[in-house]
């Protein structure tokens, strides 16, 4: 069987016109998925973005809280150091609230005796460091507390829950 040369022109032609339709049809297929790509990194940019800027307000509104947490224990130790130093120099007094009961604490002798009532009572001169001691620690732990309860209500409840 021949080919009549007309023929054989249209089968090159058609073949020729095919190749190149093939290799279209491959790059469309290519950029298609390079845009479906690019759809899904823009997406992921977008949200690593939006986390980094949600760390980044997390961590000035923890340095904030630590800020006016730090301030007001510097403030209370300060205050507690003024205390200590006026009743060491004698220029303030420690007075301590208690009361004596009316009765039954004191023997019938020592009130025949004839015991005055000695004033107001007043810790010793010995006690008073543990006094001014706890009283730094209970300004620091007061801070602590407040400190971890601003941090959750501010930051970790405030955070959206990750899944």
């Amino acid at each position: 069987m021949t080919l009549s040369p007309f023929r054989l022109a249209l089968i090159v032609m058609v073949i020729t016109a095919l190749v190149p339709l093939y290799w279209f049809m491959r790059v469309v297929e290519q950029r298609d998925d390079a845009l479906k790509d690019l759809g899904s990194v823009q997406f992921e940019v977008k949200g690593l973005r939006e986390a980094a800027r949600l760390s980044s307000e997390m961590l000035a509104e923890r340095d904030a809280i630590d800020q006016r947490n730090t301030t007001e224990l510097s403030n209370a130790l300060t205050e507690n150091d003024r205390l200590r130093r006026t009743v060491g120099d004698g220029s303030s007094r420690l007075w301590i609230r208690a009361t004596c009961p009316a009765s039954g604490s004191v023997s019938a002798t020592a009130e025949a005796a004839g015991l005055a009532d000695a004033g107001s009572a007043e810790l010793a001169a010995d006690a008073r460091s543990d006094y001014f001691a706890l009283r730094d620690q209970l300004a620091l732990s007061r801070q602590m507390i407040l400190g971890l309860q601003d941090y959750i209500r501010q930051v970790v409840q405030r955070t959206p829950a990750q899944h």
